[in-house]
């Protein structure tokens, strides 16, 4: 675990049934998420390690039923762990008493679900502020910081409307402010945009990142929706059955599926708006010439993979060259999208 690593998860299991810790003491190595059923257990966590780095947007996704939300919540510790470790910021929170855990989810963690959960016959003004109401903020600071939030999500000007008189857009705004209010150093989001309708959702999306940008906070982000995560993500983790298959940056995702379960994720995907060229690029030629962008997608670079005539184009980023990428490969992952 390095020093850069908020969330340190460690062999973990979730099992639900009549005696979980018992039963996972005498779980035979290998036995699969069938076996598991057929003993009258479920895994919702099933031996699962994956760090979460500071800063980073790790995005889980899955079909209904793969763990995703079980994860999260065990990361918080709204479900106990049955075996393995979790630690946040070095803290156990197997460990940790009642207080100390209220403590750790309201000064460190923020949490925005699917279902808004704002409070009717509250103002937005007052839904936001609600939990530096629970912390026992005094009225002035908790006012002044809510109103900063609702500033920073664009809702200004909107702090008195009730949240009947609000779009489902604008409600899940007051939602992510409300979470926001506290600070936290990690943010967990439950299928978020997954109520929105798809153009609402796409400006939600473009919200998020902006917000991400500016505050750069530790966040884990539920979604089953594949093109939500490609474009969000730092990285993806992929569960079944309780089990992570891959987690690996999106480029790596499409151009690498570790298991025939990922593959069939990433089969229709455009890998030209996912793959980027500093995912190509390689440390044995530079090539020469006018470099492109690290950063660039291989969509992006269509024009030029067309028109250039060289073997192997540089590669920058930031304005220093890491590598060269093979003209023809990326013009093989273009082709294969039209």
């Amino acid at each position: 675990m390095s020093a850069d690593t908020v969330i340190s998860c460690k062999n973990a299991w979730k099992i639900f049934g009549p005696d979980p810790e018992g039963y996972l003491k005498t779980l035979p190595a290998g036995h699969s998420f069938d076996d598991i059923r057929a003993d009258g257990y479920i895994a919702g966590v099933k031996d699962v390690s994956i760090d979460v780095s500071r800063g980073e947007m790790l995005v889980i996704m899955g079909l209904s039923g793969s763990g995703k939300s079980t994860l999260v919540r065990c990361f918080s510790r709204l479900h106990d762990i049955t075996g393995g470790t979790i630690t946040v910021e070095g803290q156990d929170i197997m460990s940790l008493s009642e207080k100390e855990l209220i403590e750790l989810r309201r000064n460190k963690m923020g949490m925005v679900f699917q279902s808004f959960g704002l409070l009717p016959h509250r103002s937005v003004l007052d839904n936001v502020a609600f939990p530096l109401e629970m912390r026992g903020q005094d009225k002035h600071a908790r006012r002044e910081r809510a109103l900063e939030v609702i500033k920073l999500v664009g809702l200004e000007g909107r702090e008195d409307y009730f949240p009947r008189e609000l779009s489902g857009g604008q409600q899940q705004r007051v939602g992510i402010a409300r979470s926001l209010a506290i600070e936290p150093d990690i943010w967990f989001l439950d299928e978020p945009f997954s109520a929105l309708d798809p153009l609402i959702r796409r400006e939600m999306q473009d919200e998020f990142l902006r917000l991400q940008a500016m505050l750069g906070k530790t966040i884990v982000f539920i979604t089953h929706d594949f093109d939500e995560a490609l474009r969000l993500a730092d990285r993806i983790a992929i569960m079944k059955d309780g089990a992570v298959e891959q987690c690996d940056t999106p480029d790596q995702i499409v151009l690498n599926p570790a298991t025939e379960y990922v593959r069939k994720f990433t089969e229709d995907i455009d890998k030209a708006r996912v793959v980027h060229a500093g995912v190509l690029a390689t440390s044995s030629d530079n090539g020469t010439g006018d470099p492109v962008d690290a950063k660039a997608s291989v969509q992006d670079l269509a024009r030029l993979l067309v028109q250039d005539t060289r073997a192997i184009i540089p590669v920058a980023s930031d304005g220093k060259i890491v590598g060269g990428m093979d003209r023809a490969a990326a013009l093989e992952i273009l082709l294969e999208a039209s």
